[in-house]
């Protein structure tokens, strides 16, 4: 299987699906990334915040902030390659760009509905 970073803005916590107005996108992005690690796929979520150094460690991503800004972000990688930028990935997308069966269900194992953040971000 192919392998999914997902480089994203600054986010109060490590999933972003924090406070009393959740995104949306994040809080699928978040299920689908837990269903996709639990299933054994070689996915990663890198948070500005928390995790900067892992912009700086890749070469194309820190290109594309040194030309387009924070606004470039989030930023889809696949087998290393930036494959999309400015929004999330859509489950269609994902699941074509990992070589997935179209009847894998990315958001219907989850089972924990928690955000995911660490005690006394949310």
């Amino acid at each position: 299987m192919k392998t999914m970073s997902l480089y994203e803005p600054a986010l109060c916590c490590e999933t972003g699906v924090c406070g009393p107005g959740v995104d949306r996108d994040l809080l699928r992005i978040t299920t689908v990334f837990k269903n996709l690690h639990k299933d054994g796929a070689t996915v990663a979520r890198f948070n500005l915040n928390n995790e900067p150094q892992a912009f700086i460690n890749n070469a194309e991503i820190k290109k594309l902030i040194d030309n387009e800004g924070v606004d470039a972000l989030p930023a889809t990688v696949v087998d290393g390659v930036i494959v999309k930028t400015k929004t999330y990935p859509t489950n269609e997308e994902i699941t074509e760009w990992l070589e997935l069966p179209k009847s894998y269900n990315l958001e219907e194992k989850a089972t924990n509905r928690g955000c995911g953040c660490k005690p006394g971000c949310c």
